[in-house]
């Protein structure tokens, strides 16, 4: 993931592109850079390694001025990271490219452009796209012809910014796979991975569509779709504030993240519950009917947010009796899965462009046309959401920590509606069974925000951890996709190894590793499986290791293994539990990376 921003405007794009590119770090961060068109009619470039500060200075020793420029901040795919590896990639100064994707077609692309003389400068799959343009531009002596003649050489995903001192009063850009939004302005025009780029200079927005090719200029912007028709994208309004992504008071935005969820999961639940009751057309017009086909659910997912699918397939199972899969997305892609009729196809992304989740579902859509498709998502504009048949919009709002938090609560909160939606209109929970649920639900951020009050007692917990090296999580029943998610957390942003495990397998091979050295954690909340976790903590401390565990105040564990315990909640459901031992979880990891030093936000 990286992240593309561009301009063309009657004033110097420079520091512009400069703060578009401080806000999309988020998204890469190991190198960046900037080319512009200058006022004699040449192509300058700055590149630099580490994160964006450090182009932020060079800048500042050695000024760049344009009116059209691209710029770019990048996490490494092909080529290590160093600046002769940054985008922009040049060619013969007639051409700068930045690129967010794969090129599969690379090498064979390479070898005919060095037969061609080209000569090459990186290691990286990208530059043969700024040759290619080139070539294509020779041919036409037009800058739009070339770069769609590119696209159609191009296999693979890709969103592309380009411009050209050979045809300073455009920028072009295509996205195939790759997320890429235009900004609207008044005698300028911007372009960028992600609507947060662009907000300090304009809140309209143009998302460009899968195989859009668009050419932008000062005084407006044409699109045009796969087939080279000149299209009409509609231009919408974004609710975002520019200081949106900024951290405020925080020191990190994990944690201005972390703190945001009771808002973020209360504004999940506004709108779509009324009197006890869910709306059901929460999820779109169709949506009862679609739900009265569904005999079982797949839901796909990447990362933290298959985390939350696997919750859901709990869920759905044990309280509705519909069953329910989940899987990795790149897992699910490729091989061949079986969809039988009546299966909803459930795909949660945070973005809505994660690549393989997007993928699965176009896949799916391909073999079934009329599938039953749900997206659970965050960003309203983005691909997953214009190509499913129901949406559940969460509402957590941009999450610039690269260790996903408030999404993934928010995911929950909606994979659980989506749980009241399906037992609602297939008879399956009853008219009590939907209040006593609802309610709940609507309990929730006070929950969080009871939670989040222990931070200090979290904080002191943190410090046990810091000398340590490994660390097993254990949970049961919905417990044990939150604790692959705890894991998850503490070695994305501390480095500290971690895994998750069942409670019930430790004695299938785990316990081996465990001593007076790995710490355990387990979250304990007061269910059916309690008596059964209560004895893998006892295995724990029998061979020397530490459990810490958080618990359900009623418990009591404290009295019934040696421990140390911190009572995160009372009384909670069902489905309330997942959502609300998380946090803890989160903030353990949060507290662990401070103490050590590491970069929080940018892994």
């Amino acid at each position: 993931m990286c992240g593309i921003v561009g301009g063309i405007a009657e004033r110097n794009v420079a520091p512009i592109l400069v703060e578009g590119l401080r806000r999309l770090e988020y998204r890469g961060y190991d190198s960046s850079g900037m080319a512009l068109v200058d006022a004699r009619g040449a192509l300058v470039r700055h590149r630099s390694v580490g994160k964006v500060a450090e182009l932020e200075r060079l800048l500042e020793r050695e000024p760049l001025q344009g009116r059209v420029g691209v710029a770019h901040t990048r996490w490494a795919t092909h080529g290590e990271p160093l600046a002769r590896n940054a985008h922009p990639h040049v060619c013969n100064g007639r051409v700068a490219v930045v690129h967010n994707g794969i090129i599969e077609n690379h090498a064979g692309l390479r070898q005919r452009q060095l037969e061609l003389g080209f000569r090459f400068t990186s290691d990286t799959d990208t530059e043969v796209v700024a040759h290619q343009v080139v070539h294509h531009l020779d041919a036409t002596g037009d800058l739009l012809a070339a770069v769609q003649r590119t696209v159609a050489d191009l296999e693979g995903a890709f969103a592309l910014a380009v411009c050209s001192p050979d045809d300073p009063e455009r920028l072009i850009v295509a996205r195939r796979g790759s997320p890429l939004v235009i900004g609207c302005g008044i005698g300028e025009n911007f372009v960028a991975s992600d609507v947060a780029a662009l907000l300090p200079v304009t809140q309209r927005f143009v998302f460009l569509e899968e195989g859009d090719v668009a050419d932008v200029r000062r005084d407006g912007v044409v699109v045009f779709d796969a087939a080279g028709i000149a299209v009409e994208r509609p231009e919408r309004l974004s609710r975002l504030s520019a200081d949106a992504a900024e951290r405020g008071e925080y020191r990190h935005f994990m944690a201005k993240e972390i703190h945001e969820q009771p808002r973020a999961v209360g504004e999940t639940l506004e709108g779509r519950l009324s009197d006890g009751r869910l709306l059901v057309e929460s999820f779109g017009p169709e949506a009862a009917e679609v739900f009265r086909q569904v005999r079982r659910v797949q839901v796909v997912a990447c990362g933290t947010s298959y985390h939350a699918g696997l919750v859901s397939a709990y869920w759905l199972e044990d309280i509705l009796g519909i069953p329910c899969r989940a899987e990795v997305a790149s897992e699910f892609r490729y091989r061949n899965p079986v969809i039988e009729s009546g299966t909803l196809f459930v795909s949660v992304s945070q973005s809505g462009e994660t690549a393989d989740t997007l993928a699965a579902l176009r896949d799916l859509k391909r073999r079934e046309p009329e599938a039953l498709t749900l997206a659970i998502c965050n960003v309203p504009e983005s691909s997953l959401v214009r190509e499913s048949r129901l949406v559940l919009m969460t509402q957590a709002g941009p999450e610039i920590g690269v260790a996903s938090t408030k999404a993934f609560t928010t995911q929950l909160t909606a994979l659980a509606l989506m749980l009241v939606a399906l037992g609602k209109t297939q008879g399956r929970l009853g008219p009590e069974q939907e209040r006593a649920i609802v309610e709940g639900l609507g309990m929730i951020p006070g929950r969080i925000a009871e939670v989040l009050a222990k931070e200090p007692a979290i904080r002191e917990l943190a410090e046990t951890f810091v000398e340590k090296r490994h660390a097993l999580f254990l949970g049961r029943g919905t417990m044990y996709p939150i604790a692959m998610e705890g894991a998850l957390k503490l070695k994305e942003i501390s480095y500290i190894h971690a895994e998750a495990y069942p409670a019930g397998e430790l004695k299938h091979g785990p316990l081996a590793l465990v001593d007076e050295e790995m710490p355990v954690v387990t979250v304990a909340p007061q269910d059916d499986l309690l008596v059964k976790l209560l004895s893998n903590l006892q295995e724990v401390s029998a061979r020397g290791g530490e459990p810490l565990v958080f618990a359900d105040a009623r418990c009591g564990v404290e009295r019934q293994a040696d421990a140390t315990v911190l009572s995160v909640a009372s009384d909670i459901g069902r489905i309330s539990a997942p959502i609300i031992f998380t946090v803890p979880l989160q903030l353990l990891a949060y507290h662990v990376a401070v103490l050590k030093g590491t970069d929080v936000d940018q892994p």
